[in-house]
C-alpha cells in the first residue's frame, strides 16, 4: 500500500472532490480548493465538487470559505478528496476591535462593547448608530426629533462630561478618526465596538472625553465571489396625535359660548393636512465580493429614499464603497485601501418645528380664501401654503479614501503607515416666491432667496509600529505611533429680497432689489486647526491567567492656550481570568470568569478653534477726513493663553463571567468619573481685558454608575433555539464646582422654555447638585376663581407674583433617566426566526410643555388641547412654569418586532435567501401625556423638556409607528 501511495504521488495528476456543510451536508458552492505551499487552486461549484490538476509531490489540500473554519487535509491515494467544514460561529466574536488594533475577547481589560451585525437592529436605520440603540448598556442614544430623516440621534456615553455642546463620543471608521456617518450604510457594517471607560479610550487622548466608538465595515474575503442584495420597503402611520379640539368640538364649544370667537363655517383638520400619508421610503443594497489568500474586494452601491411622515421632509442618498486588499513580498507586505462616497439631497422645509402653529390655527377656518388663494394673517403662518410657495433643500456630497500598508520587518516586528482624508461639501438653497405669507408680510412683496456652501477637509496620517513577542507562557503586544491630523472649514452665504419674478429663484440672487440699497446679506469664514500625538500602548498576558495593559498619549492642539500646548493621557488596567485556576477546576459550570479593573484619563478639546487667541470682528462703518465711509476692526475675544482641555479621570471594576458553556454570560461595570477643568464663559474685568467675557477653565463634574449585560439561551433544542440579551444601566452625576479662585459662580440656569410669555428657563444646576434638575415654582392650588397659588420658602403660598425665583424657586424633579434597561427575545424554529426587542426608560420627570402652552384658555381662540376644559377646568389665569406641569417620563416600549423566513433554496443560482417583516415602535406603555417620551431629550445639560422650542435641539417631531418589508439575497 506504501508502494502504491509514493508511485501516485510521483508525477501531476488531477483529483476531485465534493465539499459540504458539516451540519447539514449541505454541498457549498465558491469553496476555494489550493494545494498547500503552491499557488494551485480552484473553486467548488454550485454542487460543492471541483476537480484539481495537483503537482508532482503535493501532499495536503486547504479549504477555504467565508464563514467556515479553514481546513487543511491530505490528499486520498485515490483520485477523491471530499471535505466537511464546519460554520465558524466564534471567530468574530472572539476578537474586539480595540484602539489602534484588536484584542482577544479573553484579553481585553477595559469596559468594551461590541456588537455585530447579527445583532443589530432591524427596523431600517436612519442614521447608522440607530442600529444599536438599546443594545449597548450605558450608550445613550436618543432620537429627539422622532422618524424625521433629516436628524441625528443625541448620543452620550454613560454621562455628560462637559457644558459645552458637543456631547457626543468620538467616532472611527475603518481607523479614520471623526468619521462621517453619512459615508456608512446598515449593510456594509461588520461590527460597532463602544470604548466606554478611560482605560480603553485613553490612546485617543484628548477626543476621547465622551467615550469613542469604533465601526468596522465590511472587506471581502478568501473563497468565492459574492454577489449580495439587500432591501426594504418601510411606511410610517400617525400612531401618538397631540389631543387638541377637532373642528367640530371647537365649533360645538363656540355654540355654547365656551370660545368666543366667530365660526367661520369650515371644518379643516390642519395637522392632516400637513400629513404625508403616501410616504413610503425604500433602500437598496448591493455588494460584491471574493478574495483568495493574496487579495480580496468588497464593492457596494446603494440607493436610499426616505420619505418623513410630514409632507416636504424627506432625504434621498445614493453612493458606493471600495475596499481592496492585496498581500505581495511572500505575504510580507499588506496593503489596504478604501473608497467611500456619498451624495445626498435632503427637504428640510418641515422638521417638525412648524407644527405648533398648525396646531393651534383656529379649525373653523380654511387654509384658502374663497376665490382659492392662500389665506395669510399676521398673527399665524400658514404652513399649507408655505410648503407649496417655499423651498429649502440641502444637496451634500461627502467622499472619504484612506490607505494602509503595513509591511513584516522581522518576526513580531510589524510596521504600518495609515493616511486618509475625508471631503465634506455642502450647499443649501432657500427660496420663498413672492406671493408667499413670508414675502408679503415680510419682504415687502418681493421673492426672498438664500445660498450657503460650506467645505470641510480632514486629514489624517498615523505611522505605527507594532511588536508581538511570545515566550513560553509570556505574551507580549505593543503598538506606538505618531498621529497627525489637520482640519480645515470654510464657508459662504447670502441672501437678497425684492425679485420681482420668481424665474431665477435662489440662482442669482443679484437680481433681487435690495443689494444695491445695503440690505443683501453676505457672509463667509475660514477656520482651521492642527492636531499630533505621540501614542503607546503595552498588553502583557501570562499563562492566558494574568493580564495588564499600559497606555500613554502625549499631544499637542492649536486649539489649546500657549502655555499649555502639550497634555498628556496616561492608562492603566489588570485583568484576571480566574476561572482558569486551579481552585476552580472542578466548577465545571463556570466556563468564564474574569475580573478587570482600569483607570484612565482622557481629555475633551471640542471647542472653537482659534478659543484661546484674540480674535478680529468688525465694528460700525464710519466717515473718515476725506469724506469716505469705512469698516472698523477691533477685537472681540478675550485672549486666555492658559486655555486647555478639559480632563476626565475614570475609575472602572469590571466582570465579565459565563455559566453552564456559555448559556449565560455577560458583563458587569462599576465605574466612577471625574471631569476636571471643565470650560465655560465667565464674566470679566474691563479693564484689563477688552470684553467682558471670556472663556475659561473652571469647573468639574462628577458621576457613578453600574451596567449590567446578560446574554441567555433560555432554551435549545433541535429545531428551537431561544435566547435572550438584556442590558441595563444605573447612572448619577452632579456638578461639583463651578467656581475657583478668580472665577465665582454658584449655578447655572439652561433649558429655554420658549412659546407664550417670557417663562425663561427650566432647569439649574447648582455648586454639588445634580445635572438635569428643574428648577421651579412648586404648586400649591387654584383660587375659587382659577388663579394660581404657589408654595413659598417659609411654607405659606402666593400668586405668581409674589414667588421670587431665587428664594421661592426650588428643584423640583430632574430630567435624566435612572434607569435604562432593554431586553431582545429571539427565537428560530427551523427555518423561522422572531425578534422581540423592547426598551424603557425609568427614574425622572419631563416638562410637558404642550400642557403649559395649550392647556390653559389665556390660548383662546386658538386652537387648544380637550384637557383644557376637562383636566385643566378649572385654570383661569396667566401660563406659567411650575411642577404643575411636570410628569413622570418613565416608559416602556415594544420597539421592534422583526418575523423572518430562510428560504431553503438549493440550486446554483442563490446561496442564500431571507425575508423579513418587521414593525416598529408599536406600543408605549407610559404615564406621560405629552409626545412620545422617548423623542424628550435625556442627554446633555437641558434634558427633560417636552419640544417645542428648537434652540437646542428639540424638535415637536410626531411620533410614527413604522411597517416594513425586507429582504436579503446572496448568489
Amino acid at each position: 500500500m506504501l508502494l502504491l501511495s509514493l508511485v501516485a504521488f510521483s508525477q501531476n495528476r488531477t483529483i476531485t472532490g465534493r465539499v459540504t456543510d458539516a451540519q447539514g451536508n449541505t454541498p457549498l458552492p465558491g469553496v476555494t480548493v489550493q494545494v498547500k505551499g503552491t499557488s494551485k487552486g480552484t473553486q467548488t461549484g454550485p454542487d460543492g465538487t471541483y476537480k484539481l490538476e495537483i503537482p508532482q509531490g503535493s501532499t495536503t489540500l486547504v479549504f477555504t470559505f467565508v464563514g467556515y473554519k479553514k481546513l487543511e487535509q491530505p490528499i486520498s491515494a485515490s483520485a477523491t478528496t471530499n471535505a466537511t467544514l464546519a460554520a465558524d460561529v466564534t471567530a468574530l466574536k472572539d476578537v474586539v476591535v480595540v484602539g489602534y488594533g484588536t484584542q482577544k475577547k479573553t484579553e481585553v481589560t477595559s469596559a468594551i462593547a461590541s456588537i455585530s451585525q447579527e445583532d443589530f437592529r432591524q427596523s431600517g436605520a436612519r442614521n447608522p448608530l440607530d442600529l444599536v440603540q438599546g443594545k449597548v448598556a450605558g450608550l445613550q442614544i436618543t432620537r429627539t426629533s422622532g422618524s424625521n430623516p433629516n436628524t441625528s440621534p443625541a448620543i452620550q456615553v454613560r454621562s455628560a462630561t462637559t457644558l459645552n455642546n458637543n456631547q457626543g463620543p468620538l467616532v472611527v471608521i475603518d481607523g479614520i478618526p471623526n468619521g462621517n456617518l453619512d459615508l456608512l450604510q446598515q449593510d456594509d457594517i461588520e461590527s460597532i465596538s463602544v470604548l466606554k471607560d478611560g482605560s480603553a479610550a485613553a490612546i485617543y487622548g484628548t477626543q476621547a472625553n465622551a467615550g469613542v466608538i469604533l465601526v468596522t465595515t465590511k472587506r471581502g474575503k478568501a473563497g468565492g465571489s459574492r454577489v449580495d442584495y439587500n432591501t426594504y420597503f418601510r411606511k410610517e402611520y400617525l400612531q401618538r396625535r397631540p389631543d387638541f379640539l377637532s373642528p367640530d368640538e371647537y365649533a360645538a364649544k363656540i355654540a355654547s359660548g365656551e370660545i368666543v370667537t366667530t365660526d367661520r363655517g369650515h371644518r379643516t383638520d390642519f395637522l392632516d393636512l400637513l400629513i404625508n400619508d403616501n410616504n413610503l421610503t425604500q433602500y437598496h443594497n448591493l455588494a460584491f465580493s471574493g478574495g483568495n489568500d493574496g487579495a480580496n474586494y468588497r464593492a457596494s452601491v446603494y440607493y436610499n429614499n426616505m420619505e418623513g411622515l410630514l409632507k416636504e421632509n424627506g432625504r434621498q442618498q445614493y453612493g458606493g464603497r471600495l475596499s481592496i486588499t492585496s498581500k505581495g513580498l511572500d505575504n510580507r507586505l499588506t496593503a489596504q485601501f478604501n473608497l467611500a462616497t456619498n451624495f445626498n439631497k435632503a427637504n428640510l422645509l418641515t422638521d417638525g418645528g412648524n407644527l405648533n402653529g398648525y396646531l393651534t390655527f383656529q379649525p373653523t377656518y380654511s387654509p384658502y380664501n374663497e376665490d382659492g388663494s392662500w389665506y395669510f394673517e399676521q398673527t399665524s403662518t400658514n404652513e399649507l401654503a408655505r410648503l407649496h410657495q417655499q423651498t429649502d433643500i440641502l444637496q451634500q456630497q461627502t467622499t472619504s479614501g484612506d490607505a494602509k500598508v503595513t509591511l513584516d520587518i522581522v518576526k513580531g516586528l510589524k510596521g504600518s503607515i495609515f493616511g486618509s482624508i475625508i471631503r465634506d461639501n455642502l450647499n443649501r438653497a432657500q427660496y420663498a416666491e413672492r406671493a408667499s405669507e413670508l414675502s408679503i408680510e415680510q419682504r415687502q412683496g418681493g421673492g426672498y432667496a438664500y445660498q450657503q456652501s460650506e467645505l470641510k477637509l480632514k486629514y489624517a496620517v498615523e505611522p505605527t509600529l507594532e511588536y508581538n513577542l511570545t515566550l513560553d507562557r509570556h505574551n507580549i503586544s505593543a503598538v506606538g505611533g505618531y498621529s497627525y491630523r489637520y482640519e480645515v472649514n470654510q464657508g459662504f452665504d447670502a441672501n437678497n429680497y425684492g425679485f420681482q419674478n420668481d424665474i431665477f429663484r435662489e440662482n442669482n440672487l443679484n437680481a433681487g432689489n435690495q443689494l444695491v440699497l445695503g440690505k443683501a446679506g453676505m457672509g463667509s469664514y475660514k477656520n482651521d486647526n492642527t492636531l499630533i500625538a505621540f501614542f503607546g500602548r503595552v498588553n502583557y498576558v501570562f499563562n492566558d491567567k494574568y493580564m495588564a495593559s499600559a497606555i500613554i498619549r502625549r499631544e499637542g492642539s492649536s486649539r489649546f492656550g500657549a502655555n499649555n500646548k502639550w497634555g498628556n493621557f496616561p492608562a492603566i488596567s489588570a485583568g484576571w481570568n480566574v476561572h482558569k485556576e486551579s481552585f476552580l477546576q472542578d466548577a465545571a459550570f463556570i466556563s468564564q470568569l474574569k475580573l478587570r479593573l482600569g483607570y484612565g484619563i482622557t481629555g475633551n478639546s471640542g471647542f472653537d478653534n482659534y478659543a484661546s487667541l484674540v480674535t478680529m470682528g468688525t465694528g460700525g462703518n464710519y466717515i473718515n477726513p476725506d469724506g469716505v465711509w469705512r469698516q472698523t476692526y477691533g477685537p472681540n475675544r478675550n485672549p486666555n493663553p492658559d486655555l486647555r482641555w478639559e480632563t476626565k479621570r475614570e475609575w472602572n471594576l469590571g466582570i465579565d463571567y459565563g455559566f453552564f458553556n456559555g448559556r449565560l454570560s455577560g458583563a458587569l461595570d462599576l465605574f466612577r468619573r471625574k471631569t476636571v477643568d471643565v470650560l465655560s464663559t465667565f464674566t470679566s474685568q474691563v479693564p484689563s481685558f477688552v470684553q467682558r467675557s471670556i472663556y475659561t477653565n473652571v469647573g468639574s463634574f462628577e458621576s457613578q454608575g453600574i451596567e449590567l449585560s446578560v446574554n441567555a439561551t433560555i432554551m435549545e433544542k433541535k429545531d428551537f433555539r431561544w435566547t435572550t440579551d438584556v442590558a441595563f444601566s444605573n447612572i448619577s452625576n452632579k456638578m461639583t464646582s463651578f467656581s475657583n479662585d478668580i472665577y465665582k459662580l454658584t449655578f447655572i440656569d439652561r433649558g429655554d422654555i420658549g412659546g407664550y410669555g417670557a417663562l425663561g428657563t427650566a432647569l439649574r444646576t447648582y455648586e454639588g447638585g445634580r445635572i438635569g434638575n428643574f428648577y421651579g415654582k412648586r404648586f400649591a392650588g387654584f383660587t375659587d376663581e382659577g388663579k394660581w397659588r404657589f408654595y413659598k420658602a417659609d411654607g405659606t403660598t402666593g400668586p405668581a407674583d409674589e414667588i421670587s425665583r431665587d428664594k421661592d424657586f426650588a428643584v423640583i424633579g430632574n430630567g435624566i433617566p435612572k434607569y435604562q434597561a432593554s431586553m431582545t427575545n429571539t427565537f428560530r424554529y427551523k427555518n423561522w426566526d422572531l425578534r422581540v426587542f423592547m426598551r424603557g426608560k425609568f427614574g425622572y420627570q419631563i416638562l410637558n410643555t404642550l400642557e403649559m402652552l395649550y392647556g390653559n384658555r389665556q390660548g383662546l381662540p386658538s386652537n387648544v388641547l380637550r384637557s383644557t376644559f376637562t383636566k385643566h377646568a378649572k385654570l383661569n389665569d396667566s401660563f406659567q412654569y411650575s411642577d404643575y406641569y411636570l410628569e413622570n417620563g418613565s416608559f416602556v416600549k415594544l420597539d421592534e418586532v422583526t418575523l423572518g423566513y430562510n428560504v431553503p433554496f438549493r440550486n446554483k443560482y442563490i446561496r442564500s435567501m431571507r425575508v423579513y417583516f418587521t414593525g416598529g415602535n408599536l406600543a408605549t406603555i407610559t404615564g406621560y401625556s405629552g409626545n412620545d417620551p422617548d423623542f424628550v431629550k435625556d442627554t446633555g445639560l437641558n434634558p427633560g423638556i417636552d419640544a417645542l422650542n428648537n434652540s437646542d435641539d428639540r424638535r415637536s417631531y410626531l411620533s410614527s409607528r413604522s411597517f416594513m418589508f425586507g429582504l436579503n439575497v446572496s448568489f
